[in-house]
């Protein structure tokens, strides 16, 4: 990965849509997807991914948490400028990389269980 990497840790679905939403209105970044956590504080944490210019995923990460706050709780926030590339390895792993790994609408979905019956 050679653009900077942002991650937003929030409380909950609503809380982390919420950031993710204010997140890539404010700036040019790419979703890279979302990663579940069951029992951060006897709670469910959504961690989201984004990617983009090192200034772009800053005022993202910034815009993003600001919003979450206003809704629920977020746990932490960094930026890391330029990630080694043996980060990808977990960046883009199948099991953390849950988003893009859905269909995207109910027909695929159902195309989808066809398939595999």
């Amino acid at each position: 990965m050679n653009k900077a990497l942002g991650l937003i840790e929030a409380i909950g679905y609503s809380t982390a849509m919420t950031a993710l939403d204010a997140a890539v209105k404010a700036a040019n970044v790419t979703f890279l997807g979302f990663e579940r956590v069951i029992g951060a504080g006897k709670k469910i944490s959504v961690t989201i991914k984004l990617e983009g210019e090192v200034a772009a995923v800053k005022a993202a990460v910034d815009a993003g948490v600001a919003a979450a706050q206003r809704v629920g709780e977020v746990l932490t926030s960094h930026v890391i400028p330029r990630p080694h590339q043996e980060l990808d390895k977990i960046i883009f792993s199948s099991e953390t990389q849950e988003s893009l790994l859905k269909p995207k609408n109910p027909a695929e979905k159902n195309k989808d269980n066809k398939k595999s019956k």
